[in-house]
């Protein structure tokens, strides 16, 4: 029974630093409880630009440590989840009403070599009047330049950190609030409910990560019983998805005058993301939504490059996140640090360590700072790990993709290709898992609509931790794009009979 064993880490919040400090920590050889109140990656880590990148715009910022760490770190995921991971290129067009076009081929000079580089191609310059990625955008744009950086699926990471930690011997409870923590006898004594049954049980712990990302000063305040935390700039960020508009598989990176960016990215094969915006925010932060200003901000910012116009009645849909930045007193939104803040809590007895501010490309990196403090009060155990170590289903060489895939369809050969080629993305070599020992399309079950099959619905409840159809529409799929709303109570009334069965 966990209520008996007393584990030596417990990590509050199940987004990317919760996970990826769970899963170095067991693999180090700890023993860790992981609670998250709601879904997996259902807060801020399923609200991002789905990028792992260096950041090229923080160079204007100064912040050389973080965007090294982060180049760095561009390679090490890429080469450890190749089949959520993948190299993206970005156009950036030179406007001439803005940075002059040499600041910018200095900054991509330094960005293509203050970070370790392998696998990634440099950077370029594109006549836009010729090529083929000059042609979505207005006459007026003749040269750009392109860079790597990399695309990720962000709620997936999150999953897949969560189940090698689990793999390895860490128990991940979703939708289990933490209601509150005391010290006793120099040990946590965490008493968390199943918000589904009111059940409560108390789980003893030697040390508590504070990994609650837009939530970690209210942890402080209402769990741990602190009154005066404040250490994090709530910023706003917000989205919106449009019908696909290019053919070719790069991504855009647009100035805008008043000296932020934007992206508009390749997304779900048949549309293009838009985003992101930076603005404080006050509130709960799962109240977050997207504002008539930002959508206006997003569609002029776009259209001011694009030929075609981005209007509001395109938008197939949005969304919104908050980003927990660290408070470094930054006079603009956008001019917050995004690097991260490790804190231990001063109070003598079972420590408590806190986590401010980060970026989903350095997850990894803070997890092993993290388990550098982890270290320091519980004794050391092995070493450092992850940076060679695959996630599951990402055991394979990064350029062989396209042939693993391809493998995947000849052994399944009744899947459509789109649909071995998805699988391929989402689950790598354990879609296996998922299609067993199928023989014909009907194997799978139930068509819930676009794909989504029984099969793989059965799946993500036993291993991947999805309750509801939100949980499979929306972080584990991205198919909730295309499902009509009968579709979704379909779905949504099958898992609820599962679940009772």
């Amino acid at each position: 029974m966990t209520q008996d064993k007393l584990f030596d880490v417990f990590v509050i919040g199940g987004g990317i630093n919760g996970c990826g400090i769970a899963r170095d920590a067991v693999g180090r050889g700890y023993s860790v409880f992981l609670a998250e109140m709601n879904d997996l990656a259902s807060g801020t880590s399923s609200w991002s630009s789905k990028l792992i990148h260096g950041g090229f715009r923080y160079l204007e910022y100064y912040e050389f440590r973080l965007v090294r760490e982060a180049l760095g770190e561009r390679e090490v995921l890429l080469a450890n989840a190749p089949h959520i991971i993948w190299p993206l290129r970005f156009v950036l067009p030179h406007h001439k009403e803005m940075r002059p076009a040499w600041l910018l081929r200095l900054g991509l000079f330094l960005y293509d070599h203050i970070g370790k580089r392998k696998l990634l191609p440099g950077t370029t310059t594109v006549n836009l009047k010729s090529s083929p990625v000059g042609k979505p955008l207005k006459p007026l744009f003749a040269k750009g330049f392109e860079y790597s950086d990399c695309w990720v699926n962000d709620a997936r990471l999150v999953v897949l950190n969560a189940r090698d930690a689990a793999d390895r011997g860490a128990v991940i409870r979703t939708r289990t609030e933490v209601v509150s923590a005391e010290r006793k006898d120099c040990v946590w004594n965490v008493t968390i409910a199943d918000r589904a049954s009111g059940a409560r049980e108390t789980i003893r712990a030697r040390l508590i990560v504070n990994a609650g990302g837009p939530w970690v000063d209210r942890i402080l305040n209402g769990v741990v019983g602190r009154n005066d935390a404040h250490n994090v700039r709530l910023v706003q960020g917000s989205h919106i998805v449009v019908p696909k508009l290019h053919d070719h598989d790069r991504a855009y990176i647009f100035q805008n005058g008043d000296g932020r960016i934007i992206f508009a990215l390749p997304y779900e094969d048949d549309f293009t993301l838009i985003g992101t915006t930076d603005q404080d925010y006050e509130g709960d932060p799962k109240e977050v939504a997207i504002t008539d200003a930002e959508v206006d901000y997003l569609c002029a910012a776009a259209s001011e490059y694009f030929e075609k116009p981005i209007e509001r009645a395109s938008i197939v849909w949005t969304y919104s996140g908050v980003r927990p930045l660290y408070d470094d007193g930054a006079s603009a939104a956008q001019e917050a640090t995004r690097d991260y803040v490790l804190k231990a809590d001063p109070s003598d007895g079972a420590p408590l360590i806190n986590i401010f501010g980060g970026k989903i490309t350095t997850y990894r990196k803070l997890s092993e700072s993290m388990l550098e403090l982890i270290e320091e009060q519980l004794g050391a155990k092995s070493g450092r790990w992850t940076h060679r170590a695959a996630l599951p289903g990402g055991n394979f060489a990064v350029e062989a993709f396209d042939n693993e895939a391809a493998q995947l369809h000849r052994d399944y050969p009744f899947l459509e290709p789109g649909q071995a080629r998805r699988y391929m993305r989402q689950y790598g070599t354990r879609a296996r898992l998922l299609l067993s020992d199928a023989k014909a399309i009907e194997d799978l079950g139930q068509d819930f609509g676009h794909g989504v099959y029984q099969a793989e619905v059965d799946y993500l409840m036993a291993h991947e931790w999805a309750v509801e159809a939100a949980d499979v529409l929306w972080r584990r799929t991205k198919r909730g794009l295309r499902l009509e709303a009968a579709q979704v109570k379909a779905l949504d009334t099958y898992m609820a009979q599962k679940r009772a069965a």
